[in-house]
């Protein structure tokens, strides 16, 4: 008989609440041996938690049946009063239910995929929603978590098994060619999945910048006002400020969300010709990270910034507004003036870049998504080969939806479980 598993599903420390989950065949039987019974399935219900002759709680308890649970397995959740003293001591008795046990880091999870409740694109998109922290993250993991990408993924192997079944069907005709009235149909198909996995590939960088964060540099001279600046961003001093020039010899990063995107806003040192041994290691890094970075914020002081050129769609704003005049973006941090136009320049050259973010977020994604269409352009060609050519064009389109069923996890997959569940907390 499988293990029972139990864990904290809620977060540690004191709470108002503190959630408990049980899961799998003896589940009930904790229930019965802590609470006296089972409440009915999916209705909440009050019960004493007794053990060794005295009431340790009185929790709101759960119970799912077996294939209507997270998991899939019959399971109760123990809603108690959330002090380390109350969980500490139903956690002891529970350990002491035969055939229980404490979870492995993320095996409720593990349990939902391999009992079907999820697929493997599921449980990576609820990994990203426990990692969210913005409103644009939240969206693109629920969207995982609800099947966006299995859904999609099914649509394109529908597709694919129907050009494999025509081209399986002129395997037959050895000393023919393909059916014409074949080839269009199996180049139409195969060609509308090229075409939408393509433009996968080509919004993978957006979307995976949606799920690590953005980088935004404020770029400019010494003394530009650029730490200044990254202050009235960060509503805080998250960076020393000084009228004497090279004071930011090493990159400052403030974390902060802009129009529901994580961005990284990066206070680089100032940019000029310098004899300073130090602060050229400073510039040398504040040169790397800058031209790596998605946004650069160029903050002019009346002088060109050497060392970095602006890329289409960086942002030029003159500083230190307060004590300068002149047209365009104009941003002073010291008295906050233009600092609300700024954010909204740059959430909306973020937003710019997300408008062809794709369903992909993860490297996995974009290997399997490159197999497929790999295979899909061989197969192509093998088809416009002829009929001699027409088992290998069926070979690469099997190869190409193989490539889709890892993507969601039908496939070769074991090898990745323990790399992906191990990201997960104890109790999920």
């Amino acid at each position: 008989m499988r293990d029972t598993i139990y864990a904290l599903a809620s977060a540690r420390g004191r709470a108002g609440v503190s959630v408990v989950r049980v899961s799998g065949p003896r589940a009930f039987e904790a229930c019965r041996a802590l609470c006296g019974d089972v409440p009915a399935v999916r209705r909440a219900s009050v019960r004493n938690i007794e053990w060794a002759g005295e009431v340790i709680d009185q929790p709101l308890v759960l119970s799912f049946a077996h294939g209507a649970s997270f998991t899939g397995e019959e399971s109760v959740e123990f809603h108690l009063h959330g002090s380390q003293a109350v969980l500490s001591a139903v956690l002891s008795a529970l350990s002491e239910q035969p055939g229980l046990r404490t979870a492995e880091a993320g095996e409720f999870t593990r349990r939902a995929l391999e009992n079907g409740q999820l697929d493997l694109a599921q449980v990576e998109g609820l990994a990203d929603l426990i990692d969210s922290e913005t409103e644009a993250q939240r969206r693109h993991a629920m969207g995982l978590m609800q099947g966006r990408l299995r859904e999609i993924a099914d649509a394109w192997r529908v597709q694919l098994v129907r050009a494999a079944a025509l081209i399986e069907a002129t395997i037959d005709f050895v000393e023919e060619d393909v059916p014409v009235d074949v080839v269009p149909e199996v180049m139409e198909l195969t060609t509308a999945v090229l075409l939408q996995l393509k433009q996968e590939v080509q919004g993978f960088g957006a979307a995976e910048r949606l799920r690590d964060g953005f980088e935004v540099a404020l770029v400019g001279r010494p003394n530009a006002g650029k730490s200044t600046l990254l202050n009235a961003l960060a509503g805080r001093d998250a960076a020393i400020t000084s009228t004497v020039a090279g004071t930011t010899r090493d990159i400052i990063e403030v974390r902060m969300s802009i129009r529901g995107l994580p961005v990284t806003v990066l206070d680089t040192a100032g940019l000029r010709e310098t004899e300073d041994e130090i602060e050229q290691i400073g510039i040398g890094r504040t040169v790397d990270r800058a031209t790596a970075a998605d946004l650069r914020v160029f903050l002019l002081d009346g002088a060109e910034v050497p060392l970095v050129a602006p890329k289409p769609g960086d942002l030029i704003v003159r500083g230190k507004a307060d004590l300068t005049t002149g047209e365009g973006l104009a941003v002073s941090g010291k008295t906050g003036q233009g600092v609300a136009e700024l954010v909204d320049a740059m959430g909306v050259a973020l937003e710019n870049r997300m408008a062809s973010a794709a369903t992909i977020n993860r490297a996995r994604h974009l290997e399997a998504v490159s197999r497929a269409i790999r295979a899909l352009e061989t197969a192509q060609g093998e088809v416009w080969a002829g009929s001699d050519r027409v088992e290998l064009a069926a070979e690469h389109l099997r190869q190409a939806i193989h490539a889709l069923d890892s993507l969601i996890g039908r496939v070769d997959v074991e090898d990745l479980l323990d790399e992906i569940f191990s990201s997960f907390c104890i109790g999920k």
